[in-house]
């Protein structure tokens, strides 16, 4: 690798989350390296959503904090933190179903592109003559090759409630990587994938760290995780039980026993 995709991308100090009396997180520590698909696994329950949600800002944690590119971020919202160049997708795909597949795409565009009210209005109504907007050619001229790079140019003018499931979980990607992020959060991207999604989503994802974007993921499937991940961090009831390389977590006899189990991991 590289020494411009090295260094902290991501710093994640002493972070705790209560619920009630429950330690759904609990002084987890956790740096994630520039340029690194970085994986996050543990048992349901293991506090991965509430890492995740804590991350991206629609959750505040009780205790640490959490810097990117050295900013600390933990008392941002969310939409500050997507300014400066972080984007998340969801375990239940979130689409405007009855948008074109370019239209959620540019959803995408839009977010980043016009930061307040007033730059929406002086970018496109101000603009003379009263004709589509340089602005959102570009976008638009973006969009398509996002969906190109993703296999879906060829559906840009279809409904995003006519796509096959696989297409979907695609497209929300493809909306996530038009707000530019320098940091892409994946919940559980191939859930609900047959083997041939998630091996064309590994391709996916393995193209889109090539492009400069650092990628921390959650998921489940095993076989996916320990075939792209630099660096894997494995949770147990909201603390963090091991973290290291591929190889290192398939023989930690405390991951296999909290989690993986024998037979499958090894």
């Amino acid at each position: 690798m590289s020494d411009a995709t090295t260094g902290v991308c991501l710093t994640v100090n002493g972070l705790s989350k209560r619920f009630g009396g429950f330690n759904a997180l609990n002084d987890v520590d956790v740096d994630v390296q520039r340029g690194h698909i970085h994986a996050i696994i543990g048992p349901n329950g293991a506090g991965k959503t509430t890492l995740f949600n804590i991350l991206s800002g629609t959750l505040t944690p009780d205790k640490g904090d959490i810097r990117f590119e050295g900013k600390r971020i933990d008392t941002l919202k969310s939409y500050r933190r997507a300014e400066l160049g972080i984007a998340r997708t969801f375990q239940n795909i979130r689409l405007f179903e009855h948008m074109t597949v370019l239209e959620n795409v540019m959803v995408g565009e839009h977010a980043k592109a016009y930061a307040s009210l007033w730059s929406v209005f002086r970018k496109t109504i101000l603009q003379r003559p009263f004709a589509a907007a340089p602005e959102e050619r570009r976008m638009r001229e973006r969009a398509v090759e996002l969906l190109d790079f993703f296999g879906l140019a060829g559906k840009r003018d279809a409904d995003a409630s006519d796509l096959a499931y696989g297409e979907r979980r695609r497209l929300e990607i493809a909306r996530a990587l038009a707000t530019d992020p320098r940091l892409l959060l994946l919940d559980e991207p191939a859930a609900g994938m047959n083997p041939q999604e998630t091996e064309d989503l590994d391709q996916h994802i393995t193209r889109i760290r090539a492009r400069g974007v650092t990628i921390v993921l959650v998921e489940h499937d095993m076989n996916l995780i320990m075939g792209i991940s630099d660096r894997i961090t494995v949770l147990s009831f909201g603390e963090k039980i091991a973290e290291g390389l591929p190889s290192e977590i398939q023989s930690d006899l405390a991951v296999i026993e909290a989690y993986l189990g024998e037979d499958e991991i090894l």
